[in-house]
């Protein structure tokens, strides 16, 4: 049975262009060709990754995080609570007011004293900011070596110059050893962001990342199964021109070197626009829609390319509107906002609360417990009251 669907699936008017075969891509005459069980080796390959990533986090992210000043904002431990602690886990991390009213007559705690625990309790939850830096990293250095090697591997191809050279003579192209070595490194790389998804940080655009992972993985095995390794390689390329850079902002952004950032962010913005919004469609879209099959007639392989190339420009979508807000926050306050990035993460702080428990007055004096005006005589008189002094008579 496995063997009459593996060669169903396989058949050849699905993944070749009319009047082509298998028999054209087997290794002959001291040429090499793609096979798709070369990619099984992307396996082994990509837990190698999360091993180097590991490593990679513990002994040179995390000290440089130290040494750049990184620092992990104190949380207040919440106090243990069975029932607001079920509630958390079963039901949600953010009750309804009803719900929350509910709780708080249930534990004998006021509303306030409950709101403070579900939002403290939230806090404890995330993740400290020195991970989001070795996280960040960690892709950065990833990023800026696949960019790197990529530029070495494609400067001297034509069809890096002149994408419409990816369809000469295809599919007999024979496969360079440089190339394969880093479509096999991009496809473990990936495969190993799938493998670490439920430890790293969670974002707000988690299932569109979740859902560009994917894709990608299918485009590159599928690319290479099929020998389109010319056009895939164009894929890459373009993201990973801007992935290190939106990488390095947020390595600045951790450490609030704030211009650096904002300069940064203007870099990669203009980049990915280009790059993503330009390039992609007019280039790589265009070349595999129409000059892909000049030669030759449409087939299942053809369409499904196609999709999937269309899923990522959606996705390139997204995340440009996504860099448009941050550009009106930009543009609006003068400097980056802490949420406004394409990974758009929960901040740590606990603002709403304090601003809650301590109300401003009209002076915009914060109202707290034992607090004074902080100008005039009776300021300074309550200051030393409340330092167990008696003002002189």
């Amino acid at each position: 049975m496995w063997s009459s669907l593996n060669e169903w699936l396989w058949q050849e008017r699905f993944w070749l262009p009319p009047n082509n075969s298998w028999a054209v891509l087997e290794d002959r005459d001291g040429l090499v060709y793609a096979h798709p069980q070369d990619m099984l080796m992307a396996l082994p390959l990509a837990l190698a990754l999360v091993a180097v990533r590991f490593t990679f986090e513990r002994f040179i992210g995390l000290p440089l995080s130290r040494w750049l000043g990184v620092r992990n904002q104190t949380r207040r431990p919440v106090k243990p609570n069975a029932t607001l602690e079920k509630h958390f886990l079963m039901e949600g991390q953010r009750p309804t007011e009803p719900q929350m009213s509910l709780l708080a007559t249930q534990c004998g705690l006021t509303l306030r004293q409950t709101q403070h625990w579900f939002r403290r309790r939230r806090n404890q939850d995330r993740p400290c900011l020195t991970k989001k830096f070795c996280e960040a990293s960690w892709r950065f250095a990833f990023y800026l070596c696949s960019f790197i090697g990529g530029i070495s591997v494609l400067y001297h191809e034509s069809w890096l110059w002149t994408p419409v050279m990816c369809w000469d003579s295809y599919p007999q192209q024979p496969l360079k050893p440089a190339l394969y070595h880093w479509y096999l490194l991009e496809l473990s790389f990936y495969i190993s962001l799938l493998i670490t998804l439920p430890f790293d940080t969670k974002r707000k655009d988690f299932k569109e990342q979740v859902a560009h992972h994917f894709v990608t993985i299918t485009l590159i095995v599928f690319s290479y199964s099929t020998n389109l390794l010319r056009i895939g390689s164009l894929v890459l390329l373009l993201h990973d021109s801007s992935d290190y850079l939106l990488e390095a902002c947020k390595l600045f952004n951790y450490t609030h070197w704030r211009r650096v950032c904002d300069a940064l962010f203007i870099i990669f913005s203009l980049v990915f626009f280009y790059t993503r919004l330009v390039l992609f469609p007019t280039q790589i879209l265009y070349t595999t829609y129409y000059e892909s099959i000049a030669n030759s007639g449409p087939f299942f392989g053809y369409y499904f390319f196609n999709v999937l190339l269309m899923t990522l420009q959606l996705l390139h979508v997204f995340w440009s509107c996504l860099i448009l807000r941050m550009i009106y926050s930009f543009i609006k306050k003068g400097q980056m906002e802490k949420d406004v990035r394409s990974d758009v993460e929960e901040s740590d702080s606990s603002d709403g609360e304090a601003a809650q428990k301590y109300p401003q007055l009209k002076n915009r004096a914060a109202h707290r417990p034992g607090a004074a005006p902080t100008e005039g005589p009776r300021s300074r008189a309550a200051r030393r009251m409340a330092n167990g002094h008696t003002p002189a008579t």
